[in-house]
């Protein structure tokens, strides 16, 4: 058996990136990766925080995670997109169709990233970094968007690679180049060390990768535990995990939630917004072929009070209609009629359709399945406005993400009861 090869692949500003090559498909001028531009939040009325920001947007010191209304500060002029999942996930399941070509053995470590056990694929496909570049190239060709792709004897290394120089870069880091292009890096660059580690390993003058790979493990056992002797490992390279061949991205959870530009006051109204975010809940459900176990509700007043209910199920479900009575049921125990800003819905303890169990007083369940097949069915190909229920049509509820349609932008309508 050859030398393991892994292969990191890492989308550049990914979904910025994924948004652009859309609006550009559609027919937009503008390149919003050349332009100071972020993706996140409502831009309306700049809630939220910033997801993806372009290399533009970078100048002005604008970082992921910070609020819409902070990034405006920084920069008057940056466009601000809102997200849309549907797209991303098209695009991640488009690269990931290329990355099968080149190995039996892909894990999809998040919708943007992916691991790709090269080891024994040379005679196939060339050395490595010959093999990258092809990659690399194909993907931006043939999808319009570039990655970086690093390459080591390990998972951790090869990350570490594709985090050097950007964009549309192949990098490597072995284990003899460690000491020249990984240990000279500041040690918050290391895969692991978060905000509350960085601070401390600085307090003791531990402020390079190459630090950290020098320090004492015992010492790093007394100061951070297990996480010490981790990062230590981390820093000298050490990581032996295997690329576990996995096609879909691990998920713990999914959820969507959304801030009202108005009071919500009244029970139809909360329910028509929590029906909006079921609809999108239940068909990531679908489309990632699980289904859940426990559902939850949240909400936030207006005087910033938030509450929370959950309910655990007995049998599994991914049913829009079974999720929405849930929901409704869990939030009517919990809402006295306060005014309510912000409201989410969330499912946990997934697991694969592979393994359902079919309740015996379930109701007309073929039925559902079958309309919510044909509704994903339409929305994927026709988009996600193409079919919406008749409900929110004189709703009056407009400019709510997560599935809420504004009615002037439809002028046909189609309905579902």
């Amino acid at each position: 058996m050859g030398k393991r090869i892994i292969f990191h692949i890492d989308v550049n500003s990914a979904y910025l990136s994924w948004e652009a090559i859309c609006r550009l498909q559609r027919g937009d001028s503008i390149d919003l990766r050349e332009i100071p531009s972020a993706v996140g939040g409502d831009p309306s009325t700049r809630h939220g925080i910033i997801l993806a920001k372009s290399i533009p947007a970078k100048k002005y010191k604008i970082q992921t995670g910070e609020t819409l209304f902070s990034a405006k500060m920084k920069c008057p002029e940056l466009i601000i997109v809102p997200p849309n999942y549907e797209l991303y996930m098209k695009c991640s399941l488009a690269m990931l169709e290329i990355l099968k070509e080149y190995s039996p053995c892909i894990q999809r470590f998040s919708i943007d990233e992916c691991f790709l056990d090269y080891t024994n694929m040379e005679n196939h496909f060339g050395e490595p970094i010959k093999a990258a570049h092809k990659i690399k190239d194909r993907i931006k060709k043939e999808l319009g968007f570039t990655v970086n792709i690093g390459i080591s004897t390990n998972k951790l290394l090869a990350k570490m690679a594709s985090e050097l120089e950007k964009p549309d870069k192949v990098h490597t880091i072995f284990p003899e180049e460690i000491s020249e292009k990984m240990w000279t890096l500041p040690v918050g660059d290391l895969f692991m060390v978060g905000r509350a580690t960085l601070a401390k390993l600085q307090n003791y003058a531990i402020c390079t990768i190459g630090d950290l790979a020098k320090t004492d493990p015992q010492f790093l056992k007394r100061l951070l535990k297990s996480h010490g002797i981790l990062i230590w490992n981390y820093a000298n390279g050490y990581d032996n995990t295997p690329v576990k061949d996995n096609a879909t991205i691990p998920i713990k959870g999914i959820g969507n939630s959304t801030t009202t530009a108005f009071d919500v006051d009244n029970l139809r109204e909360a329910k028509m917004v929590l029906l909006s975010l079921v609809e999108t809940v239940a068909a990531r459900l679908r489309q990632n072929n699980y289904s859940t176990q426990l559902i939850s509700v949240s909400f936030r007043t207006n005087e910033f009070f938030s509450y929370g209910h959950q309910r655990k199920l007995h049998t599994t479900t991914n049913s829009t209609n079974q999720i929405y009575q849930i929901v409704c049921q869990l939030f009517k125990e919990i809402w006295q009629g306060q005014p309510i800003r912000h409201l989410g819905v969330r499912v946990g303890e997934l697991c694969s359709n592979d393994f359902e169990q079919i309740a015996l007083f379930a109701g007309n369940l073929e039925k559902e399945r079958s309309l919510d097949k044909a509704i994903d069915k339409i929305r994927a190909k026709y988009g996600s406005k193409a079919l919406f229920r008749s409900t929110f049509l004189q709703s009056g509820i407009k400019e709510i993400a997560g599935g809420v349609i504004q009615e002037e932008d439809y002028p046909m309508m189609s309905s579902l009861l």
